[in-house]
C-alpha cells in the first residue's frame, strides 16, 4: 500500500498512521504469534541527499534551456545591415520589388522571435522587426494602400514598445503621421508628429517630425502653427547629434527638409517662398550620394506649382519634365496625388493656352499609368 502514496499523501497522514505504515516488517517468529492477516509492505524514504541532487538536476536542465539561443550577435548584426540596405535601396529602386524583399526579411525576424533567445537579443529583434514593419507601412502608403499601411504601423508601434527603443518609437510615429496625412486624417497626422517629438532621440527624426507637423497644419490652413513648426525644424536641425540608425527612408537630409518647406509654403499661398525652397532642395539633392526619386519628383512638382501660381504654364511644364519621365513603377501615390492636385488648378483663365492644355493631358496620362494603379488592377498575388 505504501507504494500508492506519494509525498503529499504521507504529509497528510496522522502521525500514528504514518508510524504504522513505516514500522519494520515482523520477523518470522513474531509473525507466528500475530493474528492471521496480510502483512504490511513497507519501504523507506529516499535519502535527503538524493532529493537535493534531484532538485539540482532540475535546475541544471532549466539552465541549459535558458542558456540556449536561436540567434547570435553576428546574426543580429547581419539582420540590421540588411534592414539598412533595404531602407537605402527603396529610395532608388522599384517599390514593389523592395516591398517583397522587406516582407521576406520581416518573416525571418518574426520566425526568430517565435523561438528562444536572451532577453537583450529579443529586444534587438523587436527593433529590427519594428523598422521592417515601419518600412512596409511607408511602402504600402506609397502604393496607395492606406488601410494596410495603418495595420503595419500599429504592428511597428508594438515592436517599438516591446523593445523600449526611443529612436524606433519616433520613426514609427513619423511613419504613422505620414500615413494619416495622406489618408486626410490631418489631426491624427499632427498628433503623431508631436508624440514622436516628445522622445529623446538622435539623428534626424526630430527634423522630419517637425516638418510633418508643419505639413498637417498647412493642410488645415493654420499658417502660424505651420510656420512655427517649420522654424522648429530648422532649430532641431542645428541641434541634431549622432547618425541615423537605419538611414535611407528613415532619415531627413536637408533636401528632404526643404522639400517639405516648399510644399507647406505652397499651401499657405506663398509661391515665391516655395520656389526658393524648391530650388535650394534641388541644389542640396545634387550633392547627396543617393538621390531619392520620390523626393526629387515632389520637389519638381512644388517648383511647377509655384510657376503655375504665377501664370507660367511653360515654366511649370519645364519643371515637370523630369517627373513626367519617371517609369510607371516609380510613380508613387504621393507623387500622383500631388500631380492630380496640380492638374485640377490648371483650368483657370490665367493658365489657359496650349501649354496649359498639354500640361493637363500629360498629368492625366501620368496618373493613369502609375504604380498604385497597376497594383490596384493586378490579381494581388505579389502584394499579398
Amino acid at each position: 500500500m505504501e507504494e500508492l502514496l506519494d509525498l503529499e499523501d504521507r504529509r497528510a497522514l496522522p502521525e500514528a498512521e504514518l508510524r504504522l505504515l513505516v514500522q519494520p516488517a515482523p520477523t518470522a517468529e513474531a509473525a507466528a504469534h500475530q493474528p492471521s492477516a496480510s502483512p504490511i509492505v513497507t519501504a523507506s524514504f529516499p535519502p535527503k541527499t538524493e532529493l537535493v541532487r534531484l532538485a539540482a538536476g532540475e535546475s541544471a536542465t532549466w539552465a541549459q534551456w535558458a542558456e540556449a539561443s536561436n540567434v547570435g550577435d553576428i546574426a543580429l548584426e547581419q539582420l540590421m545591415a540588411e534592414t539598412r540596405a533595404l531602407a537605402s535601396d527603396y529610395l532608388t529602386s522599384d517599390p514593389l520589388v523592395l516591398f517583397l524583399r522587406t516582407r521576406a526579411l520581416r518573416d525571418r525576424v518574426f520566425a526568430l522571435l517565435e523561438g528562444h533567445q536572451y532577453p537583450r537579443q529579443s529586444a534587438d529583434l523587436y527593433v529590427v522587426a519594428g523598422y521592417l514593419c515601419g518600412m512596409l507601412a511607408w511602402m504600402s502608403s506609397d502604393l496607395g494602400q492606406l488601410r494596410e499601411a495603418d495595420t503595419q504601423g500599429r504592428t511597428a508601434w508594438l515592436c517599438a514598445e516591446l523593445s523600449g527603443h526611443n529612436n524606433l518609437r519616433a520613426w514609427v510615429l513619423s511613419t504613422r503621421s505620414k500615413v494619416a496625412f495622406w489618408d486626410h486624417r490631418l489631426r491624427d497626422a499632427i498628433n503623431f508628429a508631436r508624440q514622436g517629438a516628445s522622445y529623446r532621440t538622435t539623428g534626424t527624426v526630430a527634423v522630419l517630425l517637425a516638418c510633418q507637423e508643419a505639413d498637417g497644419w498647412s493642410a488645415l490652413g493654420a499658417e502660424d502653427e505651420a510656420l512655427s513648426a517649420l522654424a522648429r525644424a530648422d532649430e532641431v536641425c542645428t541641434e541634431t547629434s549622432g547618425e541615423d540608425g537605419v538611414g535611407g527612408i528613415f532619415s531627413c537630409p536637408p533636401a528632404r527638409q526643404e522639400n517639405y518647406a516648399a510644399a507647406v509654403q505652397l499651401r499657405l499661398g506663398h509661391p515665391a517662398d516655395a520656389l526658393q525652397s524648391a530650388e535650394r532642395a534641388l541644389t542640396l539633392l545634387a550633392r547627396q550620394p543617393v538621390r531619392a526619386y520620390g523626393t526629387e519628383a515632389q520637389i519638381h512638382i512644388s517648383q511647377a506649382a509655384a510657376h503655375l501660381a504665377g501664370g507660367e504654364a511653360e515654366g511649370a511644364l519645364e519643371a515637370l519634365a523630369p517627373v513626367l519621365a519617371l517609369p510607371p513603377d516609380h510613380r508613387l501615390e504621393p507623387v500622383t496625388r500631388r500631380l492630380g492636385e496640380l492638374g485640377a488648378r490648371i483650368g483657370s483663365a490665367r493658365t489657359s493656352g496650349v501649354a496649359a492644355v498639354g500640361l493637363r493631358q500629360a498629368i492625366e496620362e501620368f496618373c493613369v499609368n502609375s504604380a498604385p494603379r497597376h497594383l490596384a488592377l493586378s490579381p494581388g498575388e505579389a502584394s499579398a
